[in-house]
Order: structure tokens, then C-alpha cells, then sequence
């Protein structure tokens, strides 16, 4: 049933959702963002898909919005379904659809957790749980610190915590001066002592 696999290098777009057929696609390596542009031509990062994660039509109902994915490492893969024949796939293997339904699940407690950041926690206490949330799905430990790769700009994050890029920037630069973080281009390195001892003081 699998209809066509599709291939990726970092910059380049891998889908659009207006695509020639209606399609669900699982990425099998690599990192893409999905991307939103708005009725002004800005482009919204909603959200970052990794290895083993589900894209294009989470819900099983059509959508008109303007979206589509970009590759952010190196080499991605995905293989697609078209969505009648997922549908069938999910009736036939009754383990499959379970595991669907508990992902979709997984990814509303996502939704709800970052609607409720907005509403309830302040900018700051925002860029640090997510940067928390970054580093224990990709992060490397090395020592007592957490060293990610660093693929997402300043607007990215700014879209993914409902921010703005200058916000973020002075976030980073702030963090970086009281020693709980340190970046360059190419990493982003968290000081875990430093956030445990003073992420507190830090919100204040």
C-alpha cells in the first residue's frame, strides 16, 4: 500500500497540503518543521517531526490550510500513504490503529500542554521548557551538561512558544550571561547544574 517514498535535503520542501491526492506520511529518517504561512506571507513554524512520527493528515479529514514540511538535517526520508488506503490499513491490522489512536492522543496532551504554557506561564518559563523538552528528545549528554544541534533559527523557536524572534534573542543572550546556556551556530549546549540551581531566580 505504501505509494512512494520521497527524499530530502536540509533546506528543501517534501510536502505541501495541497498535494496532487490526499496523503499521510511517515518520516523514516531526519528532521523536517512544519511550516504555516499566514495571510500576510509569514512563515509559522507549528511544529518539528522526527524519525517515527506521523505528518499530513493527522485528524483523517481534509485541510485547506497553507502548510508544508521542510527538511532541517541533512537526509530525510518519508514514505506516504494515500488516505483510503491508510484507512484500510488501520481496519485490517487492529494493532496498527491502536497505536494510531494512542499517538493521536499523545499528540492533543502535546497541544493542551502548549496551549496551557501560553496561558499560564510567562515568556521565559515558556523558551526554557521547551529548550527542556529539545534536549531530552535529541540532546547528548557530555558530562554534566546537554549539547543539541542547533537547526532551528531564533523565528523558529519564537513561532513554536508563540514569542517573538527578539524576544528570543534576548532570552538566549540572557540565559547565556548567567551561565545556563551557551550557543553558536551550530549548537546549542545546556548547563543542567546551572538550570537546576537557578532556573527559579532566573523566572523572576
Amino acid at each position: 500500500m505504501i505509494s512512494n517514498f520521497k527524499t530530502a535535503k536540509k533546506g528543501e520542501i517534501i510536502l505541501f497540503s495541497h498535494d496532487e491526492s490526499v496523503r499521510v506520511y511517515f518520516l523514516k529518517k531526519g528532521t523536517l518543521k512544519i511550516v504555516e504561512v499566514d495571510d500576510k506571507g509569514n512563515e509559522i513554524v507549528k511544529d518539528i517531526i522526527q524519525k517515527g512520527d506521523i505528518f499530513g493528515e493527522f485528524t483523517l479529514t481534509e485541510s485547506d490550510s497553507d502548510e508544508y514540511a521542510v527538511a532541517v538535517s541533512d537526509n530525510v526520508i518519508c514514505c506516504s500513504f494515500k488516505m483510503e488506503d491508510f484507512e484500510k490499513l488501520l481496519e485490517q491490522n487492529p494493532q496498527l490503529g491502536l497505536s494510531y489512536t494512542k499517538w493521536i492522543g499523545f499528540r492533543f496532551k502535546r497541544l493542551q500542554n502548549r496551549y496551557a504554557n501560553l496561558m499560564f506561564k510567562d515568556v521565559r518559563t515558556r523558551f526554557m521548557s521547551f529548550m527542556n523538552e529539545w534536549a531530552s528528545k535529541e540532546g547528548t549528554q557530555q558530562d554534566e551538561d546537554v549539547v543539541l544541534h542547533n537547526y532551528l533559527t531564533h523565528q523558529d523557536i519564537a513561532s513554536l512558544i508563540c514569542s517573538t524572534r527578539q524576544t528570543v534573542t534576548q532570552l538566549f543572550n540572557e540565559f547565556k550571561e548567567k551561565g545556563i546556556l551557551d550557543y553558536s551556530r551550530t549548537e546549542i549546549i545546556l548547563k543542567k547544574a546551572k538550570i537546576t540551581a537557578n532556573y527559579m531566580g532566573v523566572k523572576s
